[in-house]
């Protein structure tokens, strides 16, 4: 059977959605390889949050295509979705797989390879490209490959999102709000906990939005509480972890869930992207900046010490000095354990491409907000880091270092990344106790503690 590889650009639901793809391509006996250079059929999973990432994956498959051409190329995701048979005609792949159509992939690829053969003497091509609404589509999305002793996962919940922010290009290429069953989600984090996996991180366009179209409320209980709920009682699961939320997905029960699900772990990441009520508005987020601080104040009381993290985005159109140093003024308040700093750039169909030009900001402007951002939120973290040299604390051991394959990496419970020397055999897959020497930017090192 051909040999399969899939690049992943973007987000966790990319990478949730190639581990789909991958175990259907294994299902169907075949292989998966590391690298494209040896594979037969090369996919790439795109992202279209930025302009960048979408010419990431246009030149990508224009280097292995220059390199040799698999017997069949294609793209996926995003990308893919919003730009379907444009893909075709510029870059001479076979197949473009929209977001609601990734279980369909290996049953196309089948078909581009069978049509293929038969044509081995004709020159016409032969492409694929579907990229169309399919009812259900969010439940397709619930297997695993798991590596030996893997502690983590991913579940999918959810796809699409109906905010339609300004900036944002998801609700176009995803499409609207769909949910899965509490009871399937449960059962595949059952299957999960069977196999070993102590921490799931539940995902979602708007993850804390679960289910209100489709599920009701049970005592005041938002569907999305009903499913932290049930998946707590899963055993072996020691840490739940969600992403990624909306400020006004946070409700009262929300909120109060972190007082009585201990599983629940201590960070969440709640993008604000803008701290001026103005561009808040042009943004369409439905929150002001004293709203969001009154719910960080109000999470941070239900559970203290959790960390919060956010998403910004600094030289929106019309963004002028007053309203970027309104944002500092909330980041200089809140006091971020970290953030992801993006500067804004357009994204074809979204109404914020469509602002008038004159109030489109220029790149130095950007850039310049975006360092300076920066080096606030690093002043405001690396507190926190000077506050755990010392400390002993719990991580789960992911597997080995990405930079130093001789060490092993974990998370906090808050979500920040430990590199120790340890027992792979031992350790990787399980909570380790560590004592924080030091720490180098966003990273902590650390000893084991012996019991």
């Amino acid at each position: 059977m051909p040999r399969v590889h899939i690049k992943t650009y973007g987000c966790q639901m990319n990478e949730r959605d190639t581990e789909q793809v991958s175990q259907m391509f294994v299902e169907r006996g075949y292989t998966m390889t590391a690298t494209d250079a040896d594979a037969d059929v090369v996919l790439i999973n795109t992202c279209s949050v930025r302009d960048q990432a979408e010419q990431k994956a246009i030149g990508k498959m224009g280097m292995v295509r220059r390199r040799r051409v698999p017997l069949v190329t294609g793209f996926m995701g995003c990308m893919a979705q919003s730009r379907g048979s444009e893909l075709v005609e510029k870059t001479k792949v076979d197949l473009v797989v929209g977001t609601q159509k990734y279980h369909r992939v290996v049953e196309y690829v089948d078909e581009i390879i069978r049509a293929k053969e038969a044509r081995m003497m004709d020159e016409e091509r032969f492409s694929i490209v579907d990229i169309e609404e399919e009812k259900a589509s969010q439940n397709a999305i619930r297997d695993h490959t798991l590596k030996e002793n893997q502690g983590t996962a991913f579940v999918s919940i959810m796809q699409g999102c109906n905010m339609k922010c300004t900036f944002c290009i998801v609700p176009y290429t995803r499409g609207g709000e769909r949910g899965r069953p509490i009871a399937d989600i449960v059962e595949e984090v059952r299957r999960l906990a069977d196999k070993g996996v102590k921490e799931i991180t539940l995902l979602g366009q708007i993850v804390n939005l679960y289910g209100r179209h489709e599920f009701p409320a049970v005592d005041g209980k938002s569907p999305f509480v009903q499913l932290l709920e049930a998946v707590h009682e899963v055993p072996g699961i020691q840490r739940i972890r969600f992403t990624s939320p909306h400020p006004i997905g946070y409700k009262k029960d929300l909120i109060e869930a972190f007082t009585y699900l201990p599983k629940l772990a201590e960070h969440v990441h709640l993008p604000v992207q803008s701290g001026s009520d103005e561009i808040l508005k042009r943004m369409h987020r439905p929150y002001t900046a004293a709203k969001f601080t009154d719910l960080v104040e109000r999470i941070r009381a239900a559970r203290p010490g959790i960390a919060v993290t956010t998403d910004v985005i600094v030289g929106f159109p019309g963004e002028t000095d007053e309203h970027y140093l309104e944002t500092r003024e909330l980041f200089d308040k809140l006091k971020f354990e970290n953030a992801f700093v993006f500067r804004y750039s357009k994204r074809r169909g979204t109404p914020a491409a469509e602002m008038d030009e004159a109030i489109q900001l220029s790149e130095q402007v950007k850039e310049a907000r975006n360092q300076d951002l920066l080096a606030l939120v690093n002043k405001h973290a690396w507190v926190k880091y000077e506050e755990l040299l010392g400390q002993e604390v719990e991580i789960l051991c992911e597997g080995t270092s990405k930079t130093n394959e001789t060490r092993l990496m974990g998370r906090t419970r808050t979500n920040k990344i430990v590199i120790f020397e340890g027992n792979p055999s031992r350790h990787i897959g399980e909570l380790v106790n560590i004592r924080i020497s030091h720490y180098e930017n966003f990273t902590l090192y650390g000893d084991v503690v012996t019991v």
